[in-house]
């Protein structure tokens, strides 16, 4: 993954961090902006998922902490939601000066009704997303109710939210107060996606519901069953992620042949945030490759090995298909189940030593169709002969350069 840290102002001069994520071997189609919940920041793992979601289509992505959260400059008690507006505001300037224009604003919680706002300000966003999103923003009223008649009394509190103290003042209340949500949807005049869970305990789902009610067309509901508010279960924000760059594609214009040069088929790209989970360029295709959890990667995609031993098997199934199509069997249907290890040779009597160890590819075929012990023996000796088999027999050169 391409990620670079970046800095830019917000309108009161304070300097605001984030990271902007780029595809990889390809220019950006569209930029995007993620907006975190409230009084969170920008590292949170659903972000990061999501982000991730969208890179992979071809979205260059910026997320960023609010006004004196994160890494960003300001104090938080002196903010209030008209603030997270314009930070939104001043990134989408920062994208159009330093990039691009961006197209598409995702917002989760708070931050999906600033996305709201927002949108309905910055003219080049064709697509807002939310997730979680309060119809009335001062919803956060009653996350606070624990400081709400201090902040009536004294001018601020301080509360607790998710074992962290954050100081309230009034103003962030009475900002919040006189926002109205389904207004600014209902003029909106842009393509809207919530994304809600029923089982969401902060934001009630009936908020999606007055929202998606007082927007017009074009609007999508999508639900997150099972998910909680903060999406923390890694498949709930891989698959936020997913929807939200399909559906976007259908509003946002993607041009054709965005990639960008190389001499290479297969490229990929590896960032120090990302652990082991790697983002690949095939082709045209996007793939994720991984390490399992036990030794520190994410498991979001498979192995190097398994991509190795998925290339065998599928070399194996198309060579079988077209010799036996050839030849006019009667061959119905084959799998092919490939497993990598590495184990002691046959004749290997040093088995002590790792080295003595050699690659394995254990390989199974399963076939099905009107066929006689003579044509199976011929298919199993022709699925020796299919071209990655031969590869990974043959001696090989990797020549490495540094480009």
């Amino acid at each position: 993954m391409n990620l670079s840290k970046i800095t830019f102002t917000n309108k009161e001069g304070q300097i605001l961090n984030g990271r902007i994520e780029l595809p990889i071997n390809q220019h950006p189609h569209n930029f995007a902006i993620f907006a975190h919940c409230f009084t969170c920041n920008k590292n949170l793992g659903a972000v990061r998922n999501i982000s991730r979601s969208l890179t992979s289509k071809g979205f260059g992505v910026l997320r960023f902490d609010f006004t004196g959260l994160g890494e960003s400059e300001g104090d938080f008690s002196d903010t209030n939601f008209s603030g997270n507006v314009e930070d939104l505001i001043a990134a989408s300037d920062f994208l159009a000066q330093e990039f691009k224009a961006p197209t598409l604003l995702i917002g989760h919680s708070l931050g999906g009704a600033a996305s709201i706002f927002a949108a309905s300000k910055i003219n080049s966003i064709q697509a807002v997303a939310t997730i979680g999103a309060p119809s009335d923003p001062s919803h956060v009223e009653h996350l606070l109710k624990n400081g709400l008649e201090e902040i009536e009394t004294t001018g601020k509190a301080i509360i607790n939210l998710s074992g962290r103290d954050f100081t309230i003042k009034k103003q962030f209340i009475e900002d919040l107060k006189n926002k109205s949500l389904p207004n600014v949807a209902k003029n909106l005049g842009k393509a809207l996606l919530i994304m809600h869970s029923p089982q969401d305990t902060t934001v009630g789902i009936s908020n999606a519901e007055e929202i998606y009610h007082a927007a017009k067309h074009p609007k999508s509901f999508v639900t997150l069953d099972g998910a909680d508010h903060l999406l923390m279960k890694k498949e709930d924000s891989l698959y936020a992620g997913k929807v939200i760059s399909e559906w976007s594609s259908r509003y946002i214009k993607i041009p054709q042949s965005q990639f960008a040069k190389s001499n290479h088929q297969v490229v990929a790209s590896l960032g120090n945030e990302d652990g082991f989970t790697t983002q690949i360029k095939v082709g045209n295709h996007h793939l994720i490759a991984d390490e399992p959890e036990s030794v520190g990667g994410n498991n979001f995609g498979p192995t190097p090995y398994e991509y190795v031993s998925a290339g065998l098997s599928a070399c194996t199934a198309m060579t079988i298909k077209m010799y036996v199509a050839r030849k006019g069997w009667d061959l119905q249907h084959i799998e092919v189940h490939t497993n990598y290890s590495k184990s002691h040779s046959i004749d290997c009597e040093d088995t002590e030593n790792p080295k003595a160890k050699i690659d394995t590819f254990e390989r199974e075929i399963k076939i099905e169709g009107n066929l006689d012990e003579k044509q199976i023996s011929r298919i199993l000796q022709i699925a020796d002969k299919c071209p990655v088999h031969k590869t990974l027999h043959s001696e090989t050169q990797i020549i490495t350069t540094l480009r």
